[in-house]
This record gives structure tokens, sequence and C-alpha cells, in this order.
């Protein structure tokens, strides 16, 4: 239960920082809101990894298969992340910020599960 606290606490940090960069690069620099979405999620993702490995799980000692099983698990979340933008936004008509929310919601279990066998492997 304490790993699943940190795992919320490093996951609210990267939240705000992937919320932030989408409403930046969607807002700012008009990006399309799926493409904003997957740049910042890619940010957060890297962000993410580092404090997990910090704080979060314990290290593995073969580093490199950690880091590309963590890269794998993330390409599903971005999977996921991604569909559940497009069918919120597009078939719903949800705001893309509030969809990203909800989004989110739907994407930390997976993301705690695989992140978790990738960091623990």
């Amino acid at each position: 239960m304490k790993e699943f606290i940190k795992f919320c606490i490093v996951g609210a940090i990267t939240f705000l920082l992937d919320y932030g960069l989408l409403f930046f690069f969607t807002e700012k620099l008009q990006i399309n809101y799926l493409l904003s979405t997957a740049l910042a999620f890619s940010i957060a993702v890297i962000v993410n990894y580092i404090l997990c490995l910090l704080f979060v799980f314990t290290k593995s000692k073969n580093g490199r298969k950690q880091f590309i099983l963590f890269i794998y698990a993330s390409l599903g979340g971005l999977l996921l992340n991604q569909l559940s933008m497009w069918f919120l936004v597009e078939k719903l008509s949800i705001y893309y910020m509030f969809a990203k929310i909800i989004s989110t919601i739907i994407v930390t279990l997976w993301n705690y599960v695989a992140k978790k066998k990738a960091l623990k492997s």
C-alpha cells in the first residue's frame, strides 16, 4: 500500500506536467490535441520513469531490461491514453482538457501494474 501511495504521488506530479504541457502545446502552440497529448504524455513518461526509480520501486540489477520493459509499459499506456482521448473528444464531444482527466483515471491502473512489473524485473 505504501508503494501504491508513492506511485500515486509521483503520478500526480507527472499528471500536472502532462496536463500543463497538453494545454501549452494545444492552446499556445496550436498543435492538434491528439499530437499534443502524445507529446505531453511522452515527456511525462520520462519524468515518471526517473521519479519511479528514485522514489517508488526498488531498483533491479538489469537497468537496460528494466528501461525497455518500462518503455513497453508506457507505450501501452500511451495507446490506451490516445484511444480514450479520441473516443471521449470525438465520439462523446467532451472538452479535451476534461477528457484528459478521465483518460488519466483510465490509464492509471494500467500504468501501476505494468510499470511495477517493469521496474521490479
